[in-house]
């Protein structure tokens, strides 16, 4: 009576032996799936680690390349515009440091920072109010060739001569450069005042020159 019962029950074991063990290599296998797919997916974020690392190394290079470049064109600026200022630079002190507000590229500002000096720099014409000493410049030139040439008139009549003859022709030829004169002194002011001497600057200085001349000419004695 014991011996079917110990079949079935032998039989039913195995089958049961036989449901674990597949249930068991399943089970392993789907492990060995998740451990794969974990493996990948740390091996993926590892290289994307990595590649982000790589990234931030390249910016960083950049960052300091174009800081190192931002400093030099700073210091190359400021060296200008104290240049430019003369000694009302010395209250400038050393140049400004980055504003910690400050956001985008800063090359365009430092374009815009050196064409304001390029311009800046470039010398505008004298303003109407110098007329006056324009003016005066080619008065003082007249004088200055009417003189001279009074003098080697008087240095004619005193040694006589061929001299008597010469000097006095010599003199009038210096009398008469007196207005070209009178632009030297015309331009060293245009110079003092960062200025060019223009073409109406140059016209104020010969006509006041050679309305001198010809004043001086007409009322003194040759």
């Amino acid at each position: 009576m014991n011996e079917p019962v110990t079949s079935e029950t032998y039989a039913a074991q195995v089958r049961r032996l036989a449901e674990l063990t597949a249930r068991v290599a399943q089970q392993r296998a789907e492990a060995h799936t998740w451990y794969a797919r974990q493996c990948a997916a740390a091996e993926r974020a590892v290289a994307d680690a990595e590649e982000q690392v790589r990234r931030a190394e390249a910016e960083l290079t950049a960052a300091r390349e174009l800081q190192e470049r931002v400093d030099g064109e700073v210091a190359h600026l400021w060296q200008q515009l104290r240049g430019r200022l003369g000694v009302g630079a010395r209250r400038l002190g050393d140049p400004p440091g980055p504003a910690r507000d400050a956001a985008g590229d800063p090359v365009p500002l430092l374009r815009g920072a050196q064409e304001l000096l390029d311009r800046a720099r470039q010398p505008g014409e004298l303003p109407g109010s110098a007329n006056p000493v324009l003016a005066l410049c080619g008065v003082a030139g007249a004088v200055v060739a009417y003189a001279l040439g009074a003098g080697a008139r008087v240095l004619g009549l005193g040694y006589g001569g061929d001299l008597a003859v010469g000097l006095p022709v010599l003199a009038l030829v210096v009398t008469l450069l007196g207005p070209p004169l009178g632009l030297a002194p015309a331009k060293l002011f245009a110079d003092r005042r960062h200025a060019v001497l223009g073409p109406r600057p140059i016209f104020v200085v010969l006509v006041a020159g050679l309305a001198t001349t010809i004043l001086l000419l007409t009322l003194l004695p040759r």
